[in-house]
This record gives structure tokens, C-alpha cells and sequence, in this order.
């Protein structure tokens, strides 16, 4: 007795749920058992076992007023039903789930979902199929159940179908088919909640940047591997495209190129600069400096020493030129730049001209005195020449 539950469960496999107009989509790679995913899982179909278990627990004969369910004071879990197009689901139609979701206590969100055919006919086309919007929204974790082929406008039969209690949609009045709003029904008998629209985000305004920048995802999935039938431009264009794709390379290519060249100059400029650096202090560092000043050394001593006594003639001749030349050869001494030496190499060389003024004075008062004494002994000899005569 204790086997055969089990025999009988092996054999009572389930396959996952497809969607009525899953024959149209095979091309799409979704198939998955979810029954292998103990965690999570997508939210089940109306139809499927999950769902019509729910469906079944669920005493609809016990209504619920919005009153009940905001208190929480209710016998089982409030139904809600939310409906729309969702294409390219974003995240204003996450938000308005979210919304409904929490909009009571304990909510099982029921979403539906319209198909292809009447999207077109009431509203226009749609980016995504119906199977690709299906799957986006069961995916959302706000979700509890899935209707697909949800009708545009709710009629009794539906909402006693589904056991629906309340309906969620933004308050703005919708309208179609010559009603004004088709939710007013349902707000008259009490059965509306409404949420929030998400500012700046719909799916019309997703559509409008992707027409604004048509070349720019053109050529970005021209240059991904997609043809220019898929993309239904034609060869002119697919070739304007594809060039605008290769310029744009190079000129990325360009840049990086110059980076890296700009790079390499300015690390080999600062090898460079370090070498540059490294001789100037070689030729006017301080050691040089050191080394200049012990070669002067020499010279300014030389030029510091007393001169010679001058080598005159016997006949009172100057050999060393006139008194203002003489004056003059101070010029002769080496003068030391400043660089080269302190304040009192300066004070020295100051010091050496003076000197040489002085010595120069010295030189000429001594010929002076001597060719007076010439004088003297020439008048002495001529008096004596006299007197003898």
C-alpha cells in the first residue's frame, strides 16, 4: 500500500504549461521544465494545476468589501486583477504590480494579458508577440497567476470566471470602443483600486528614442551580425551604414594610437629631462664649481703680490710708459666673476687694484726725487768749474 502512491506519482508527471498560441513561436528557445526550480518559479497560467487548485479553494460566495480587505479581516486571500499590453515590459509596469500587490494585506494578483490580434485591432502594434510579453510578466515576482487572452473590456462572466474582488489600474479614465472609461463600471460598484503611473517611463516613449536614434541601432546591429534584410534597410543604406561603422573605428583606433604614442613621448621626455638634468649639474654643479675656484686660486694670489721693483734707465727713462698708462694697468688683474666666489673675493680684488694705484704713486715719486738730485750734483760740478777757472 505504501508503494503504490509512489509508482503512482512517477507516473503522474507533469509537462510545464504552454500558452494556447505557443504553435506560432517555436522558433523562440524557451522551453523549460520549471519543475526542477524548487525556489522560484514564473507564475503558473490560469489554466494550469497550480492555478485552478487556488481557483478552487477560493469561496467567492464570501464577498469582500474594500473596507474588509483593507482591515486584513478577511477569510481567505483577496483576489485582485491587473491588465494591460505590458510590450517591452520596463519598470512603470513593475511598479503598477508592485502597487497592486500591496494595495492589501493578503493579495493573489492575477495579470492579464492581451493577445496579439486584439492589441493590434484596439491599440496598434506591439514590439514583443504575445508569447515574449506572457513570459515577461509570469516572470515578475509580483505576479501570482497569468491570464492570457484577457479581454480589452471586463464583463460580469469574466470577473465570476476568475473570482476576481477588486480590479487595479491607474485612475485615468480609459477609453474604447465608444465608452469613455471603461472602468467606470467597476468604480461604481465599489470593485476599483487605483495606482500610480511611473512619471517618464512608458512603452511609447522607449519606441520614440529607439525611432530619434534609428541609424545608431542600425549600425549597432549591423555591426553585432545582423543583415541588412533582417534590419529591412536596403543596400545603399546597409553600406552607408557599414562605412559610418569602419570610420568610426578608425577614429577610435585613431585615438587610441595617439594615446598611446602621446604616452610614450612624454615618458621619454622625462628619461630625457633626468639626463639633462644630470649633466648641467656635472658641468655647473657645485664639485665644478669647487674645482673652478681651486684653478683661479692661483691667479687671484698673483694678482694680490706686490710687483717688481721697475727696471729704469740710468738716464731717468720710464720704461713702463707715462704715469696715466701706469694708472691704467690695474686692468691687467684678473676681476672673478661673483658666481665664482663669495663677497670676499670681491672685497679682494678691490683690495689688489688699490694696491697697484698705490704702488704705481710710489713708483713715480722716486724718479721724480732722483732726477732732482741729478739736477743738484750737474749745478754743484758746473759752480766748481767756475771757481777753477
Amino acid at each position: 500500500m505504501d508503494k503504490m502512491p509512489e509508482v503512482d506519482i512517477e507516473e503522474e508527471e507533469e509537462t510545464p504549461a504552454i500558452p494556447t498560441e505557443m504553435h506560432e513561436f517555436k522558433m523562440l528557445p524557451l522551453f523549460m521544465d520549471f519543475e526542477d526550480f524548487t525556489i522560484c518559479k514564473p507564475a503558473p497560467f490560469s489554466h494550469d494545476e497550480k492555478a485552478m487548485l487556488e481557483l478552487e479553494r477560493c469561496d467567492y460566495t464570501q464577498r469582500i468589501t474594500y473596507q474588509m480587505a483593507r482591515s486584513g479581516q478577511t477569510g481567505r486571500r483577496v483576489r485582485v486583477y491587473a491588465d494591460g499590453i505590458y510590450d517591452l515590459f520596463h519598470q512603470g509596469h513593475a511598479r503598477q504590480l508592485m502597487q497592486a500587490k500591496n494595495i492589501f494585506p493578503n493579495v493573489y494578483l492575477i495579470v492579464g494579458v492581451c493577445n496579439d490580434e486584439l492589441t493590434l485591432r484596439m491599440k496598434g502594434r506591439t514590439v514583443m508577440n504575445g508569447f515574449e510579453r506572457y513570459e515577461a510578466v509570469r516572470h515578475c515576482r509580483y505576479v501570482d497567476e497569468i491570464v492570457a487572452n484577457a479581454p480589452w473590456s471586463l464583463t460580469d462572466e469574466f470577473l465570476n470566471e476568475h473570482k476576481i474582488d477588486f480590479v487595479a489600474h491607474d485612475d485615468i479614465p480609459y477609453g474604447a470602443g465608444g465608452v469613455n472609461d471603461i472602468y467606470a463600471p467597476l468604480k461604481a460598484r465599489g470593485m476599483f483600486v487605483a495606482t500610480e503611473r511611473t512619471e517618464g517611463v512608458s512603452t511609447s516613449d522607449i519606441v520614440a528614442r529607439i525611432v530619434k536614434d534609428y541609424d545608431v541601432y542600425v549600425r549597432r546591429n549591423l555591426a553585432r551580425g545582423y543583415s541588412a534584410k533582417e534590419l529591412n534597410v536596403s543596400f545603399l543604406s546597409e553600406k552607408k551604414f557599414r562605412l559610418q561603422n569602419k570610420m568610426d573605428e578608425l577614429k577610435t583606433r585613431g585615438k587610441r594610437e595617439f594615446t598611446k604614442v602621446k604616452v610614450d613621448i612624454i615618458s621619454k621626455w622625462e628619461e630625457k629631462s633626468r639626463e639633462f638634468i644630470d649633466a648641467f649639474l656635472l658641468l655647473f654643479g657645485r664639485e665644478r664649481l669647487n674645482n673652478l675656484w681651486n684653478e683661479s686660486k692661483g691667479r687671484i694670489i698673483q694678482a694680490l703680490s706686490p710687483p717688481g721693483s721697475p727696471n729704469g734707465s740710468i738716464n731717468g727713462d720710464d720704461p713702463d710708459g707715462t704715469p696715466e698708462e701706469r694708472d691704467n694697468s690695474d686692468e691687467e688683474y684678473m676681476e672673478l666673476p661673483p658666481e665664482y666666489g663669495s663677497d670676499s673675493v670681491c672685497s679682494l680684488n678691490g683690495k689688489a687694484k688699490r694696491l697697484n694705484r698705490r704702488t704705481n704713486r710710489c713708483y713715480d715719486e722716486v724718479v721724480v726725487a732722483a732726477d732732482d738730485e741729478d739736477e743738484d750734483e750737474d749745478e754743484v760740478e758746473y759752480d766748481m768749474d767756475q771757481r777753477s777757472n
